[in-house]
């Protein structure tokens, strides 16, 4: 039973933080790419960030400079420090990999998303 759980999500005043964290847990081979995507009511889900198993990374033009994406390999987790937040970051924020699981297929798997709020 392999999955994706994440936590960190919140309120927070606009120019606040927030790190989210997501971990995979069950019988997994390997974890290829992980990244975040974020979704507004009634709009399609968006790329936040990306990072290859190599640590390579990949951000929108919306959340560059302000946020980073990192994983840590050995505890199956792959993290998001979101800074100087704004209104407009507020979204459910979804965690995903790339995984194999012991003696299956290839599959994108996500997590159950966690609310980002930031007032203003």
């Amino acid at each position: 039973q392999v999955q994706l759980v994440e936590s960190g999500g919140g309120l927070v005043q606009a120019g606040g933080s927030l790190r989210l964290s997501c971990g995979a847990s069950g019988s997994i081979f390997s974890i290829n790419d992980m990244g975040w995507y974020r979704q507004v009511p009634g709009k399609q889900r968006g790329l936040v960030a990306t990072i290859t198993s190599g640590g390579i990374t990949n951000y929108a033009d919306s959340v560059k400079g302000r946020f980073t994406i990192s994983r840590d390999n050995a505890k199956k987790t792959v993290y998001l420090q979101m800074n100087s937040l704004k209104p407009e970051d507020t979204a459910i924020y979804y965690c995903n990999a790339d995984m194999w699981p012991k003696g299956g297929f290839r599959y994108t798997y996500w997590g159950q998303g966690t609310q980002v709020t930031v007032s203003s």
